[in-house]
């Protein structure tokens, strides 16, 4: 909940008031139902179930807290848990003195989970395929085990979506849809709505410290996508390989690879990408994530920049992928490189690890050199994105509801963050813990392990959670690891996930 409403709800006990021991005229409320020392539990399973029949509709709001608690004769105390259980699970949003509102229904119960099938070599499946950790899942193992169903998914990568700000788009969208002629449904700018463009140099400006003119800004459908037409022109320029940290991003490895570039690895250190090794490589290009690298979390240090910045002004090109450097916690905000050398940088973000993937809506800033060869590029890949959700977005940008909504979910992100790494110290000791100081994830590691993180990982989906291997981002070999994304579930469900891990990881020692 927000900051004002969790002041609001401190407090101890409040007296019942005369006539009201039997309930409330809130949702017909009787504390009787209630079970003995359940009373929390049982307050937030009523208001939840009351969201998902439509009793409460979206943006309707809650009695405030003391309200609540008076007319019920509880503590204030209770009622205000069992908001905050509400709110960590994505369904009410506090709003200061507007209130706490609802904001999303309750996801329907995930589907039963197949029967296990015979463990092999992976722990979980036959020997010989592994399923999403084995030979079976082919180039795109990543896929392969989003599609397997599960009870707690820990993949990275993923925000919360339940904190998707349905009322603030809506509201958006009414706005945007009233000011539209007729002759704006037809087919728009393959570089991208003005609009957008100009709303996201602006909030570039205020968040990321660059300055961009709305005709240096490419739209684009996410960041991969902006790779994949980077890739497409430095081919049509004569270049065959691009520099990827090591560990890195095996889905953005995989989409310069499809693009017909060869790939040559780079190591990361405690510093970010080695430097030293990138001129080794002979690579006129490098892709690389300075503010918070993936999946590590390092940022690229003082020195490691100005010697990449000068190799970029020596001819070298930078692909800066900015994934997550919104979300932070325990750190001051790291400078985006495109700020400090724009005609060497191209720069590539979305809303996908903010608002959510599904949007498909990101930019791309490219050196003054590139621009008409990128925007061709876009032009005859898809003619452009959808100019609707282009302006609903620029709405956003330019009222200011993105950057409330990036602190709401920054405090929620915090919290969560919190709740695993608790649950990390309890039921994996002697794992080293790396790049919680911001982002949507973390890594585990396990130096001097003797079992392979494919069958840990393969171990944990068999007891139903989903974690990436950290072998999967590499491409040398390197101590077994996971990748563990904390944003989209509630700390309860991360503690329960985690400490599953542990059973998993007590199975292979």
């Amino acid at each position: 909940m927000d900051s004002a409403e969790e002041s609001q709800n401190q407090g101890s006990e409040t007296p019942a008031r005369a006539g009201t021991a039997g309930g409330s005229d809130f949702l017909q409320l009787d504390l009787e139902q209630a079970p003995p020392g359940g009373r929390t539990e049982w307050l937030t399973a009523r208001i939840r179930a009351a969201i998902a029949d439509g009793t409460l509709p979206l943006g309707s709001r809650l009695p405030s807290s003391r309200v609540l608690a008076a007319e019920l004769g509880v503590t204030r105390g209770l009622v205000t848990e069992a908001y905050q259980r509400l709110a960590d699970a994505g369904q009410v949003q506090g709003s200061g003195r507007a209130g706490t509102r609802v904001v999303a229904a309750p996801l329907p119960p995930p589907a039963p989970l197949p029967p296990p099938a015979p463990t092999g070599a992976s722990g979980a499946f036959p020997a010989g395929t592994g399923g999403p950790f084995g030979p079976g899942a082919g180039g795109a193992p990543v896929d392969a085990l989003r599609a397997v169903p599960c009870r707690i998914d820990l993949s990275p990568g993923v925000p919360d979506l339940s904190a998707f700000p349905r009322t603030a788009w809506l509201r958006a969208e009414r706005h945007v849809l009233a000011g539209l002629t007729a002759a704006d449904f037809g087919y728009g700018d393959p570089q991208g709505a003005p609009a957008l463009r100009a709303a996201v140099g602006g909030w570039l400006a205020r968040n990321r410290g660059i300055r961009a003119d709305p005709g240096e800004v490419v739209i684009v459908a996410g960041v991969a996508q902006a790779l994949g037409l980077v890739a497409h022109v430095l081919r049509e320029r004569g270049l065959r390989k691009i520099a990827v940290e090591d560990p890195g991003s095996l889905g953005a490895r995989q989409q310069l690879e499809y693009g017909r570039l060869e790939t040559v690895p780079v190591p990361v250190d405690e510093g970010g990408l080695d430097t030293a090794a990138l001129r080794a490589s002979g690579a006129r290009a490098v892709l690389l994530t300075p503010a918070h690298q993936f999946p590590t979390g390092v940022v690229l240090d003082g020195e490691r920049r100005r010697e990449l910045l000068g190799w970029a002004a020596a001819g070298g090109l930078v692909v800066e992928d900015d994934y997550d450097a919104e979300h932070r916690y325990d750190r001051a905000p790291v400078p985006a490189l495109r700020a400090l050398l724009p005609e060497g940088v191209c720069y590539a973000g979305s809303v996908s690890k903010l608002l959510a993937p599904a949007l498909r809506l990101g930019w791309l800033l490219v050196p003054p050199r590139l621009l008409d060869e990128v925007v061709a590029a876009k032009r005859y890949a898809d003619l452009g994105n959808p100019v609707l959700a282009q302006l609903v977005l620029a709405r956003l940008m330019d009222s200011g509801e993105l950057e409330r909504h990036l602190r709401f979910v920054r405090r929620r992100h915090r919290r969560r963050r919190d709740a695993m790494l608790r649950a990390i110290a309890a039921h994996l000791p002697g794992a080293r813990v790396h790049g919680a100081a911001a982002g949507l994830h973390l890594v585990v590691t396990f130096d001097g392990a003797d079992f392979e993180d494919t069958a840990l990982a393969a171990a944990a989906l068999a007891l139903g959670v989903k974690a990436h291997p950290l072998s999967w981002h590499r491409i040398r070999p390197g101590a077994p690891g996971l990748v563990l994304g904390y944003a989209s579930g509630p700390p309860g469900e991360l503690e329960e996930g985690v400490a599953l891990l542990g059973r998993a990881l007590s199975r292979l020692r």
